[in-house]
């Protein structure tokens, strides 16, 4: 039986609508963002080029997807026999899962896939093809995280995390001061949480808040494609392998669990340095609830691009090493973050803004390595 939240979960919830509600940005520095809007659409109209996927980018979805559906119909081949080779598949089935998160799903539910909307919305329920919900993650992810970046208890990616704290407004516990060793260990857990625990606590919340209705579906439409979905998706992963192969329950649960530690630590490794990393802000707002920057410049404070040198590396990560344009720029597709990089640079530096950018993926671990020591430490 489904029992309602106790009084304080209701004052909770209630405090934190009305904390995101309530919150705004300042009005300055609009000449930056209009300046840095024309001379990005100058770029593309002098080029010829429209913002959206092109061929790389078409190639590029369809070798994510064979990266995961090859190892997967090989498990029905025949040629399977061992519980290593079974986990190897598992794992590189990991990996092209993680790939059509960064690379495809992402873009697809930013609306940057393509200039047509049930192309953006197909893709984009790829997530659902492989174990999460589309809606969730658009209401965390495009809503929360890309209005609210870094702003502790608007941010959902950054607070609250209880094990991990990863801003300085969240609350401490002992723990903490470990958790630049361990975290490394809860990165991995990061898919697994998604597929049983969190897609549910999360459609769950975002139900109660209203927030679904902001994305103009409902709640039963919701949970009806959340516990479909998961169904598919745990029926072709693990109960097929486990009903035709010739492997215990317990060799495809390790399998399927190292498949998922793989994706959710690629998936975290790549997100966490772009914003939790020593040298970006945690922006807190006044007593009115005014954020002290314009949305835009709040941007550039809070994010970090890294390896931008790293031209296969980029590729593999759907360009997210660019996370400065891909924030002020969520809706163009992330093939053409490399080409638009320079001229955001450009008009920040002319502008006295900071624009940050570590030259390579190790310097950006090892600057989030020192945040979470930091922030492991006692206020």
């Amino acid at each position: 039986m489904c029992l309602p939240p106790k009084p304080q979960a209701w004052y909770f919830l209630f405090s934190f609508m009305n904390h995101v509600k309530s919150l705004s940005f300042a009005t300055t520095h609009k000449d930056f963002f209009s300046t840095l809007n024309q001379r990005i659409n100058q770029y593309f109209r002098q080029n010829g080029l429209s913002r959206t996927a092109n061929s790389e980018m078409v190639i590029k979805t369809l070798f994510m997807f064979l990266l995961y559906g090859i190892p997967y119909a090989l498990l029905f081949t025949g040629l399977i026999t061992s519980f290593i080779p079974l986990l190897l598949v598992y794992i590189v089935m990991g990996i092209g899962l993680a790939g059509i998160g960064l690379s495809v799903m992402h873009d697809a539910n930013h609306g940057a896939y393509s200039k047509k909307q049930w192309i953006n919305s197909l893709l984009g329920y790829s997530l659902n093809l492989i174990g999460g919900h589309a809606t969730n993650w658009k209401v965390q992810h495009n809503v929360l995280h890309h209005t609210y970046t870094n702003v502790h208890d608007a941010d959902e990616d950054i607070s609250p995390r209880g094990v991990l704290r990863l801003a300085p407004g969240s609350a401490w516990k002992p723990a903490h001061r470990y958790q630049h060793w361990y975290a490394w260990f809860l990165y991995g857990l990061l898919a697994i949480v998604w597929v049983f625990v969190k897609d549910f606590s999360r459609l769950f919340k975002y139900q109660r808040e209203g927030l679904l209705k902001k994305q103009n579906t409902t709640a039963v439409r919701e949970w009806t494609i959340l516990v479909l979905t998961k169904l598919v998706y745990l029926t072709y992963t693990l109960a097929l392998p486990v009903w035709l192969l010739p492997f215990s329950w317990w060799e495809i649960s390790v399998a399927f669990f190292a498949m998922h530690a793989v994706s959710g630590f690629m998936l975290s490794v790549i997100f966490q340095p772009a914003h939790v990393t020593d040298g970006t802000e945690y922006p807190e707002p006044d007593n009115s609830g005014r954020l002290e920057n314009s949305w835009a410049v709040h941007q550039l404070r809070t994010t970090a691009n890294f390896a931008p040198d790293y031209r296969l590396f980029s590729w593999f990560v759907g360009g997210l090493n660019y996370q400065i344009e891909h924030h002020l720029f969520p809706n163009i597709c992330h093939v053409h973050y490399r080409k638009i990089a320079p001229i955001v640079e450009q008009t920040a530096r002319e502008f006295n803004l900071p624009y940050r950018s570590l030259p390579t993926f190790r310097k950006a671990l090892v600057l989030h390595t020192r945040l979470l020591k930091k922030l492991g430490q006692q206020p």
